[in-house]
Parts: structure tokens; C-alpha cells; sequence
């Protein structure tokens, strides 16, 4: 008896191994019928085909590389602007600091000479750019990025596991960078009814809004294109030129209750439509550690409440006068803390379990209820300040 079990594990085991042999035979056989080929060709023909491979295995390491490095990558970044010691909100007029006797001047009436006017400049505006320097001058633009395009064998990258993480992260900024500039074009960055649209605002929303695939050719429509980098490059320039006249008194920022009430709305509403996506996702696939779109809508959903964390830690000084006088600043603190919970979540591999599972995780679940938590104190806040 003992035999014919020793036999029947071993009988196992050199099928598993033919099999295993005839796995790698596959793999390799086209590779060793490539070298045979090769080696047979004339240096003519050998110059150019090493000089590809040598090319493609270079753009797919540079491609590697960007896709897993995060270059300052901190959901902590914004305390390193100390926006909580301002004193004036955005657009305000900067008290004048007054000069000592000894180095006071005159002018030619005789009359001490006093400085410039200055406003306080915006800090959701320096989110906003920075968080767009972050993605496209402090990292590569994954999404535009040719080999991105191509696929994984012509299947999307955001169909596989693999290397689309970051991506997705980009996006997820993006779109609250995108939010946040309508907001600035529409009410924020103008007095309604008797201003103008800036136009330095406009042109950041409009380069903002421009496809995020875009790479230097395509086909729809056919021929050169302006790549996705570069726009963005030109809204950062836009937004920074905000806040320089800003900070020349000559542009407007309206730092009132009901501005910051609609800014609160439409964010609450964008993270309303992506918890609805997590929750569709979660609920009608449960492929576990298996499922290649899990990884994509997690960190698009971290990227915009990485987004909208700065932009909002950057409102409470923007709108501090609002916030002091409504008396909400406990409130807001705690909102704020809610962004910090969920940015605490960075598992290194996605799951999409069921809900109740044992084995696999439920990271979509999880990251949705954190933004639920996030989105239900915004409304709590919006509340107070429309009483």
C-alpha cells in the first residue's frame, strides 16, 4: 500500500514537471528561434534591430521607473506652508508695517514716502499650482506618457495590475485641481454681477480642463498634438500670475460666506460621485486580491481627497475671517482630520473582497467610508455657515 502511494505522488510529480518543462518551452521557444534567426542575418540588419531592442528596453525601464517612484508623495505637505499662522484672509489688504524714524524718506512735496499697497494672496491658488507642479514637473504625466497609451500587449494599463497606480493617483489630483479652478473662474476669484472673469483664472481652467492622454501625435483627430504636460505647465504659470497680482492689490478674491458655502457644495458633490463609484465597484465585483480595476478606482479616490485636502487646509486661511466669525473652526479642524484618516490608508496591494470576507480585504469598502465620513462633515459644515 505504502508503494503505490509513494508511486502515485511521484506519477504527480513528474507530470507537474513535464508540464512545468513544456510551460517554459512555449515561453522560450520563440526567443531561441529570434537568436537562431539573428545570428544568421547580416550586420546590416543585426545594427538596426539591436538598436531598437536597446531603445525599447530603455523607454520601458525610464517607464518603470516613473510608474513606481513617487517623487514627494506627503499627505502631510501641507503643514510645511504654515498657512494656520495668517492673520489676513485672501485678497485683503496687508497692514503696513511701520518704518523706523531713522529710515523714514521723503518724497519731492516733502510728505513721507509710504510703500506699495499688498494684498494677502491666495492659498487655495498656491495648492492648487503646486499640487499641479507636483504632477507634471515633479513627476512624469504617467497618463500621456507614450508607452501608457500603448497598453500591455494592446490591452489598457488600467485593465491590468500592473504599473497604473500612479496614474490613477495623477488623475484623482487632477480632477481636484479641476473643481477647485471652476470654482476660482466662477465665484471665487471675481465679485459677481460686477466684475469681470479673471483672465488669468480663465486660462488656468481651460488648460486644466484639456485631455489628460494626450502625448505628442494622435489619430483623433490625425497628427501633431500639444502634449497633456504641457498645458498644465501653462495653467500652473496662470494661477501663480493670479496671486502675483493678487498680491499687487489688482485682482479681486471674494472671500464671502456664501462663496465658500457653494465651494464646500460642489466638493462634497464630487466626492459624493466617486464614493458612488466605489460603492459599484465593491458591490458588484469580488474578485479579492484578482480584480484589475480595484487598484484604479482606490487610488484615484486617495488622489482627490489628496487633492481636496490641500485645497481645503488652504481655504480655512482664505476664508479664516468666515470661519472665525461663524465660529467653526472646531468643526472645520475635524473635517480636516477626516482627510488625514483616510489618507493614513496606503495598502501596498489593492483588494476588492466581499464585504464580510475573511481572507480578502475590502480596501474600496473601506476608502469609501472614509470618504463618507469626509463628505458628511462637509455637509455638516455648509449647514452651520447657511443658518
Amino acid at each position: 500500500m505504502l508503494d503505490r502511494i509513494t508511486a502515485f505522488f511521484q506519477g504527480i510529480g513528474q507530470a507537474v514537471g513535464r508540464g512545468m518543462g513544456l510551460l517554459v518551452a512555449w515561453i522560450v521557444w520563440p526567443f531561441m528561434a529570434a537568436h537562431g534567426w539573428y545570428g544568421k542575418r547580416h550586420w546590416m540588419v543585426k545594427g538596426p534591430i539591436l538598436a531598437f531592442l536597446v531603445l525599447l528596453i530603455g523607454l520601458y525601464g525610464y517607464f518603470f521607473w516613473q510608474t513606481q517612484v513617487w517623487t514627494n508623495f506627503n499627505p502631510n505637505f501641507v503643514d510645511s506652508y504654515r498657512w494656520s499662522e495668517r492673520t489676513v484672509p485672501a485678497g485683503q489688504e496687508l497692514p503696513v508695517s511701520k518704518p523706523a524714524a531713522a529710515n523714514t524718506t521723503t518724497s519731492a512735496t516733502g510728505a513721507p514716502a509710504t510703500g506699495a499697497r499688498q494684498c494677502q494672496s491666495s492659498a487655495i491658488v498656491d495648492a492648487a499650482a503646486d499640487l499641479t507642479d507636483m504632477n507634471v514637473n515633479q513627476n512624469a504625466w504617467i497618463s500621456s506618457m507614450l508607452l501608457y497609451r500603448l497598453g500591455f500587449f494592446g490591452i489598457d494599463w488600467d485593465h491590468t495590475p500592473f504599473l497604473d497606480n500612479k496614474a490613477s493617483f495623477q488623475r484623482g489630483v487632477n480632477q481636484a485641481v479641476r473643481r477647485t479652478a471652476t470654482e476660482l473662474v466662477d465665484t471665487l476669484g471675481r465679485v459677481r454681477g460686477t466684475s469681470s472673469i479673471n483672465n488669468n483664472l480663465q486660462d488656468a481652467r481651460g488648460n486644466l480642463q484639456f485631455d489628460e492622454f494626450s502625448w505628442y501625435f494622435g489619430l483623433s483627430p490625425f497628427g501633431p498634438k500639444t502634449p497633456t504636460p504641457s498645458y498644465y505647465r501653462a495653467a500652473i504659470g496662470k494661477l501663480r500670475a493670479f496671486n502675483a497680482d493678487l498680491t499687487s492689490c489688482n485682482a479681486t478674491f471674494d472671500g464671502r460666506a456664501d462663496n465658500l458655502i457653494q465651494f464646500i457644495d460642489r466638493i462634497a458633490n464630487d466626492l459624493g460621485g466617486t464614493s458612488a463609484i466605489l460603492r459599484e465597484r465593491s458591490e458588484n465585483y469580488n474578485a479579492g486580491w484578482f480584480d484589475t480595476r480595484a487598484d484604479d478606482r482606490f487610488w484615484f479616490a486617495y488622489g482627490q481627497l489628496y487633492g481636496y485636502y490641500a485645497v481645503l487646509t488652504a481655504a480655512g486661511a482664505d476664508f479664516s475671517q468666515v470661519i472665525r466669525e461663524r465660529n467653526i473652526g472646531p468643526l472645520w479642524t475635524d473635517t480636516l482630520s477626516q482627510f488625514k484618516s483616510a489618507l493614513r490608508i496606503q495598502p501596498a496591494i489593492i483588494s476588492n473582497g466581499r464585504e464580510d470576507g475573511w481572507i480578502m480585504p475590502s480596501h474600496l469598502a473601506v476608502m469609501g467610508f472614509y470618504i463618507l465620513r469626509v463628505r458628511s462633515n462637509l455637509v455638516e459644515v455648509r449647514s452651520v455657515l447657511d443658518r
